[in-house]
């Protein structure tokens, strides 16, 4: 009997990061995204989430395995995300829907499809953003998406009540990853105005929130819990 950890968006950043713990705490771990995962012995399962027949693809192969395997706990790491600049005047329908399907329709198809396979034990982990309970000005659709895995998490966790299953939603602050790094671009001074938005001045580190992620599935205490990763910032 294994223990699987299944994560989207395990190509790079904190996804990849969290890959690696796992490995080494002794999962099986299986990386959902358009590109492999760039550590040693995670099994990749590459597909598109912004396109629901890709979608569908992947979930029937991971329930095959699951059904196949039979792991004695699963983590699924729900990390992928799309990030735009856009705005609430012009965000057009198109470009909603696309950040929508990877943020939260392409979650809700992987629940829906592996929730059923996952015996007591496992977990279902959100990876949000501070903007998932608050707003900048720039990232209109992701704020939106953001604010929707909150309620998501908070859903699941009531439905999924007495199976022995947790959730959590772990909210990163300004993380030093590739995402971060093409929405901001790579001005200097952009990089340590944000960094100063936290009491430690610097970004958060994806091992860290990586840590956080492997911490959460092992202690269930926090079902239904909002897990700030942010190195505490400062509030206006």
């Amino acid at each position: 009997m294994t223990q699987t950890a299944i994560i989207t968006g395990a190509s790079s950043g904190i996804g990849a990061a969290a890959a690696a713990l796992f490995l080494n705490a002794g999962f099986a771990v299986i990386n959902i995204s358009r590109r492999p995962c760039p550590v040693s012995g995670v099994t990749d399962l590459c597909g598109d989430l912004s396109d629901r027949k890709s979608v569908q693809e992947l979930t029937s192969s991971l329930s095959a395995h699951l059904k196949d395997t039979q792991p004695e706990s699963v983590c699924l790491v729900h990390n992928a995300a799309l990030m735009l600049k856009d705005t609430a005047d012009d965000t057009d329908d198109a470009s909603l829907a696309t950040v929508l399907q990877i943020n939260t329709l392409a979650i809700n198809n992987l629940n829906r499809e592996l929730l059923p396979l996952m015996p007591s034990g496992s977990s279902v982990l959100f990876v949000g953003s501070t903007l998932s309970e608050k707003a900048v000005k720039g990232a209109f659709s992701y704020v939106v998406s953001k604010h929707a895995q909150l309620g998501m998490m908070r859903a699941t966790c009531q439905d999924l009540m007495g199976r022995g299953i947790h959730t959590a939603l772990i909210c990163p602050g300004f993380t030093d990853t590739e995402m971060l790094r093409n929405h901001i671009g790579q001005d200097q001074k952009i990089v340590e105005a944000i960094s100063s938005m936290n009491s430690f001045g610097r970004l958060v580190e994806p091992e860290e929130i990586a840590r956080l992620i492997v911490w959460a599935h092992s202690n269930p205490v926090i079902n239904g819990a909002v897990l700030h990763g942010n190195l505490g910032q400062v509030e206006h």
